[in-house]
């Protein structure tokens, strides 16, 4: 029934679609209503984006929950929040959030008054970002054809649920600009800056609590959605050995609502770690990260921010795929683990569709295996 409508909604709104003015688009919205991870992968399609139209004007919409991934870089010349429907984590703004199709109307009727000669959707299953694009009367709309998106979009390409975000992103601006795609994965790299004043502060943070001589080491376990997280007790035997390590220091890092997880973990350590939960913000965590020896965790945002600092990383996949969503850069520097089950990845990263007593395609993997690759 929604791809019905979809579909009719796309015939009647064609007469108030503007015609396509030939050459290379002026101005260009970029659409992506994800979080902190999602948008750092997109960053290489942005900084392709600008390459190849460097004297286009580029404006964003993004999420208020993730506007800082995007803020200050040189690739966007403007940067409007939305708040996309569906994306919200906080149980209570998502029952009080207005009317989606109310908030589509009022935010395409504020896109036509722009006058963006084109729109990439940037998520392959976004229909309500390409509804809007199509509402607002841009006539190049470019993203990917899942079922939902095609009857909205100018130009669909093909839909491969098993390709790397990174490169799909990659794909619509190709598509876009009639430009080549990079030919080596991991670039263009992922770009986050922290400002002087973060990393200033990580300067400080460092010298009062580590010896000249001490290398940091970061464990980052908390991540959004249970089935992706590895056994405290697990993280503490890594920590431990980690610590005894000569000169490493580790520091355990989360974000709000983390607190309980990292005192799990640093209360089954024998080695007493550092810690910081809630206390940092996004560019002052990503400074940290860019002085350290090493980076651990599951599949999260943060690890994704380590990878585009230049930190070593060390990725533990289960439920999600890391063909898709694992880290972009150097597989010999950024390391992956899972399991291998036959039902991994499931994509499911609130609950284990198998029941299982904690999900066991994240309680497979040893720590044996993370040492291993730490290594």
């Amino acid at each position: 029934m929604k791809l019905f409508v979809l579909r009719l909604v796309a015939l009647l709104a064609r007469p108030w679609t503007r015609r396509a003015d030939p050459g290379l688009p002026r101005r260009v919205v970029v659409i992506k209503p994800d979080h902190l991870g999602d948008l750092l992968l997109a960053t290489p399609a942005l900084q392709a984006l600008r390459a190849a139209l460097p004297e286009a004007h580029i404006g964003a919409l993004v999420g208020p929950w993730s506007r800082r991934m995007w803020q200050g870089l040189p690739e966007v010349d403007t940067l409007g929040v939305l708040p996309f429907p569906g994306f919200e984590r906080d149980a209570a703004r998502r029952r009080h959030r207005r009317q989606p199709y109310l908030t589509l109307l009022r935010y395409a009727a504020l896109l036509r008054r722009e006058g963006y000669d084109a729109a990439l959707i940037l998520r392959d299953d976004h229909w309500w970002g390409a509804l809007m694009a199509l509402l607002a009367g841009i006539p190049r709309r470019v993203g990917h054809a899942s079922p939902l998106c095609a009857p909205l979009l100018s130009e669909a390409l093909p839909c491969d649920r098993r390709q790397h975000v990174a490169r799909q992103a990659l794909e619509v601006v190709a598509r876009l600009a009639g430009v080549g795609l990079p030919a080596h994965p991991g670039t263009p790299p992922l770009r986050f800056a922290p400002t002087p004043a973060e990393r200033a502060w990580a300067d400080a943070w460092i010298a009062a609590h580590l010896a000249p001589d001490e290398t940091l080491v970061i464990v980052h376990p908390g991540t959004a959605g249970v089935t992706k997280l590895w056994p405290a007790e697990r993280w503490a035997v890594v920590g431990d050995a980690l610590a005894a390590r000569p000169g490493a220091r580790v520091l355990l890092t989360g974000g709000p609502g983390e607190e309980a997880l990292v005192r799990q973990v640093a209360g089954a350590m024998r080695h007493q770690p550092l810690e910081l939960v809630g206390a940092t913000s996004i560019g002052q965590l990503a400074a940290l990260f860019a002085r350290a020896a090493l980076v651990l965790g599951v599949d999260s945002g943060p690890l994704h921010l380590a990878v585009s600092q230049g930190a070593p990383t060390v990725h533990l996949f289960g439920p999600t795929d890391p063909e898709r969503f694992g880290p972009w850069g150097d597989p010999a520097r950024h390391r992956v683990l899972r399991a291998g089950l036959a039902c991994s990845p499931c994509h499911n990263i609130n609950r284990c569709p198998r029941g299982t007593a904690g999900p066991e395609c994240m309680h497979a993997i040893s720590a044996e295996m993370v040492l291993g690759a730490a290594s």
